[in-house]
């Protein structure tokens, strides 16, 4: 079982969702965005040696190399016993140099202030990005480098790729191609969807299926707002 799978079993254990456990990881002093929960979880990235200590404490992980080494293998999968005794092995070696510490890590970390909004509070305000309906929160490396601002998703019409909860990254933009994903401004709400084309007009469109495509109508001007970065 890979790292992420672990993680997610481990979380839906102690009854948390994705920013239930950000907030836990935040009171620790370990602030971070769910956004990265969620890549940790899908395997697209994984946590710093800081980060991975925090994660098990918030979690009450205490068997690790149970959990991680011999039930889910991890960066083990494919070793016999005796390589990963040579591994972790040359990790002892890592943490004696102290070279490799967890706070020279997060001393190394470029940390970043950016504007976090909701989008259902945003919803038919027609002003969002404009007023002051936002918190300011810290974030790393996890947030890509282009991101101006985050989004919090409200409701499943963009599942599978986004859930209700959900934080996306988003680069500030005024226009964007056909088949990306932005966040939107149309009718005096605001809107997380997919640009398409929809015979002669542009259309918003929902990943979720069970939603209707929102047509855009020549007399109702569509705002971008930018881009998502995932």
């Amino acid at each position: 079982m890979e790292f992420g799978q672990i993680l997610a079993i481990k979380r839906r254990e102690a009854g948390l969702n994705q920013s239930q456990l950000a907030d836990r990881m935040g009171e620790m002093g370990m602030p971070l965005s769910n956004q990265a929960i969620s890549k940790w979880e899908k395997g697209t990235t994984l946590p710093n040696v800081k980060q991975f200590f925090s994660l098990c404490k918030a979690l009450d992980i205490e068997d690790i190399n149970g959990l991680f080494l011999e039930g889910g293998e991890g960066v083990f999968r494919g070793l016999n016993s005796e390589g990963r005794r040579k591994a972790l092995d040359y990790i002892a070696l890592l943490r004696e140099s102290g070279r490799y510490s967890p706070e020279e890590m997060l001393a190394d970390a470029v940390m970043r202030r950016l504007p976090l909004y909701s989008l259902a509070v945003s919803a038919g305000t027609g002003q969002f990005l404009d007023g002051e309906d936002y918190e300011m929160v810290e974030v790393g490396a996890e947030v890509p480098e282009g991101a101006n601002f985050g989004v919090r998703v409200s409701g499943d019409s963009m599942e599978p790729e986004f859930h209700d909860g959900d934080t996306v990254w988003v680069r500030q933009q005024r226009s964007l191609m056909t088949g990306e994903i932005g966040i939107f401004l149309y009718d005096g709400s605001a809107y997380l969807k997919e640009l398409v084309a929809c015979g002669d007009r542009m259309a918003l469109h929902s990943l979720n299926e069970k939603y209707n495509d929102i047509i855009v109508s020549p007399e109702l001007p569509l705002r971008v707002l930018g881009k998502v970065l995932k």
